[in-house]
C-alpha cells in the first residue's frame, strides 16, 4: 500500500505541464525535485537556440532523465521557430512529394535541432488521415487523405526524428482526420463504423508502432462505434482494449492537452485527468492554454484523492508512472545514440519541390515588375501560433522592395458589400498576387477571391493551405504555409520556372543519404 508521499510522487510523475517564461521558475524546479518527470515547452518559452539549451540544461540539473517535450510538427505548427516560421515544410507538402527519403531527412534535420535544444520528446507526427476537407484542426498537418500514403510517411518521419535522438509521438489516436469540429473548443464526433475506422484511420498508427514509436497521443473526440459514452482520451475501450490489447502497443500513452474544451468543459481538468489515467493513459499534457503554477499541484491532488476514494486504482497510477519512468530512461539513451548531421538545405529543398503550378501560372512567370499582394487571412486554430508569420508580402518585398500589399480578414469583407476599391487600387499597371489559406473552407474568402479574379483576370492565386477548387486559371499550390514554402514561392515568382529547382529538382545530401533507410 502506498503512503500519501509516495502517491503524490507517482501523481506528479504522470504529468507533463507547461510553464511561462524563458528561464526555469522556482516552482517548476521544486516540482521536479518532488517527482515531476516531464515538462512541455511552448513558443512562449523560446527566444533563441542558446536560451532554450540553457533552459533545458537547468531543468535537467534537477533530473538528468527529465522528459522535455515540445509540440513541433514543422510546417504550419512550429514552436522552435514560431517567431520566424518553419524552415521546413509540413506534412501535407511531404505527402504530396511522396518521397519517403525526403520525409526521413526533413524529420532527421528537425530532430537534430530539437536535440541540440535539449528536447527529448516531440509531439509529432500527426498520423491523422485528413479524409474530411472541412476539418478545421488537421488539414495540412496531415500527410494526406490516403491511408497508405499517411502510413508510409508517418513511419519515415518517426524513423528520421528518432535517428537524430528525439522520441516521436504519433497523434491523434484513433484518428482526428474525419471531423468538422475543433477539439480546442468543442467535442468532435467521428461518425464511422468500426470497420471503416480499422480500414481508414488505424493503418498509420499500426505503421507507427512497426516503425518503433514509443509515444502515442490520444484524441479528444467521441467515436461512437468504439465507445459511445466518453471521448477517446477518457475511454478504456479505446486506450486499453483497442490500442494496448488489439494493436499490441506497449509504449507511452500521452493525452492531448487536458484543458481543451472537448474534455475539460464537461469534466473539468481534474476530472478529465483522473478519468484519462483510469482509462489507460500514462501521461497528462497540460499547460498549453493554462500554465498557472498551481495546475500541477491541483492535478496531483486530484489523482491522490481519486486513489483514496477508489475512483482510480493505485496500481493503475503506479503503472502509468512506471511507463513514464521507463520512457524517460529510453529517451535518454536515444539522445546519446543519435546519428546523422543537420542539413540546412533539406527543408528549403523539400518546400521548393512540393510546389505545383497550373500551366496558366507558368506562362505568367516571372512577374514583370513589383507585385501588389492581396493576402486573405483566416482566423487560425489554436495549434498554430498567432505570432508565426504567414503570407507572401514579406518574402516578396525582401526580393523586390517596391512590392505593395494589403491583408484582409473576414471582418474586413462583409458578405453583403462589394470588394472595397482600395484593395486593388495600388495594383494598376502591376501584377496582382492573391494569397489564400484553405479557401475551400471559407466562404468569405472564396467570394473575395472571385471578385478579385473577376476584376483582374491576370491575377496569380497562391493557395498556402489545403488545395481545393479556385477561381481563375493561374494557380500556385504550396501545400502548406511554412516560411520555407513562402520563400520558395517568392523565388519562383521573381525568377520564374527556369529557376533550377523547378526544372530539375535536386535532392539535398540528407535526402540521398536517407534513401536506403526508409
Amino acid at each position: 500500500m502506498h503512503n500519501e508521499k509516495e502517491l503524490r510522487r507517482l501523481a506528479l510523475g504522470v504529468l507533463q505541464p507547461g510553464f511561462v517564461g524563458t528561464t526555469a521558475p522556482e516552482w517548476l524546479l521544486a516540482a521536479i525535485r518532488d517527482g515531476l518527470a516531464s515538462v512541455v515547452l511552448f513558443s512562449r518559452n523560446i527566444e533563441t537556440p542558446e536560451q532554450v539549451a540553457a533552459l533545458t540544461a537547468r531543468l535537467r540539473a534537477e533530473n538528468p532523465e527529465l522528459v522535455i517535450a515540445i509540440d513541433e510538427e514543422s510546417g504550419d505548427v512550429t514552436r522552435i521557430e514560431s517567431r520566424t516560421g518553419s524552415t521546413r515544410p509540413g506534412n501535407h507538402a511531404l505527402g504530396y512529394l511522396d518521397d519517403t527519403a525526403t520525409t526521413h531527412a526533413v524529420a532527421q534535420d528537425l530532430g537534430h535541432t530539437l536535440r541540440a535544444a535539449g528536447v527529448s520528446l516531440d509531439y509529432a507526427p500527426s498520423a491523422d488521415v485528413n479524409s474530411n476537407p472541412d476539418n478545421p484542426i488537421i488539414g495540412v498537418r496531415s500527410f494526406g487523405a490516403d491511408p497508405a500514403t499517411v502510413s508510409r510517411h508517418t513511419a519515415a518521419w518517426i524513423r528520421g526524428l528518432q535517428s537524430a535522438g528525439v522520441a516521436a509521438c504519433a497523434k491523434h489516436f484513433p484518428g482526428h482526420g474525419d471531423v468538422a469540429v475543433d477539439s480546442h473548443h468543442g467535442l468532435p464526433v467521428y461518425e464511422a463504423t468500426a470497420e471503416t475506422i480499422a480500414r481508414e484511420a488505424l493503418p498509420p498508427f499500426r505503421a507507427a508502432i512497426a516503425a518503433g514509436v514509443r509515444a502515442m497521443m490520444s484524441a479528444h473526440l467521441l467515436v461512437p462505434a468504439l465507445d459511445p459514452d466518453v471521448p477517446a482520451t477518457l475511454s478504456h475501450r479505446v486506450l486499453t482494449n483497442l490500442l494496448r490489447e488489439e494493436l499490441g502497443y506497449e509504449g507511452l500513452i500521452v493525452t492531448d492537452a487536458i484543458e481543451m474544451g472537448a474534455v475539460a468543459d464537461q469534466y473539468g481538468i481534474e476530472g478529465a485527468t483522473v478519468r484519462a489515467i483510469a482509462a489507460g493513459a500514462d501521461a497528462i499534457c497540460v499547460g498549453g492554454e493554462n500554465a498557472s503554477p498551481d495546475i500541477p499541484g491541483r492535478l496531483a491532488d486530484a489523482l491522490v484523492e481519486a486513489v483514496r476514494t477508489g475512483d482510480l486504482p493505485a496500481e493503475r497510477l503506479a503503472d502509468a508512472a512506471r511507463r513514464v519512468a521507463g520512457f524517460a530512461t529510453w529517451s535518454a539513451t536515444l539522445r546519446r545514440n543519435a546519428t546523422g548531421a543537420p542539413d540546412p538545405f533539406v527543408g528549403h529543398d523539400a518546400a521548393r519541390r512540393a510546389i505545383s503550378l497550373t500551366d496558366a501560372a507558368r506562362t505568367r512567370l516571372p512577374l514583370t515588375g513589383a507585385a501588389h499582394v492581396v493576402e486573405l487571412a483566416p482566423r487560425t486554430n489554436l495549434a498554430i501560433g498567432k505570432e508565426t508569420p504567414w503570407g507572401l508580402a514579406a518574402p516578396l518585398r525582401a526580393r523586390t522592395a517596391a512590392t505593395t500589399s494589403v491583408r484582409l480578414g473576414e471582418e474586413d469583407l462583409p458578405a453583403d458589400a462589394p470588394l472595397p476599391a482600395e484593395v486593388l487600387a495600388p495594383a494598376e499597371g502591376r501584377p496582382v498576387v492573391v494569397v489564400v489559406r484553405d479557401a475551400g473552407r471559407h466562404a468569405w474568402m472564396r467570394r473575395a477571391l472571385t471578385d478579385i479574379v473577376r476584376a483582374r483576370p491576370d491575377a496569380l492565386v497562391v493557395e498556402t493551405g489545403l488545395p481545393g477548387p479556385l477561381p481563375g486559371e493561374a494557380h500556385v499550390i504550396t501545400h502548406g504555409a511554412s516560411t520555407a514554402s513562402a520563400q520558395a514561392v517568392a523565388a519562383l515568382l521573381t525568377d520564374g520556372v527556369a529557376f533550377p529547382e523547378y526544372e530539375t529538382p535536386q535532392a539535398s545530401p540528407a535526402v540521398a543519404a536517407a534513401a536506403d533507410l526508409t
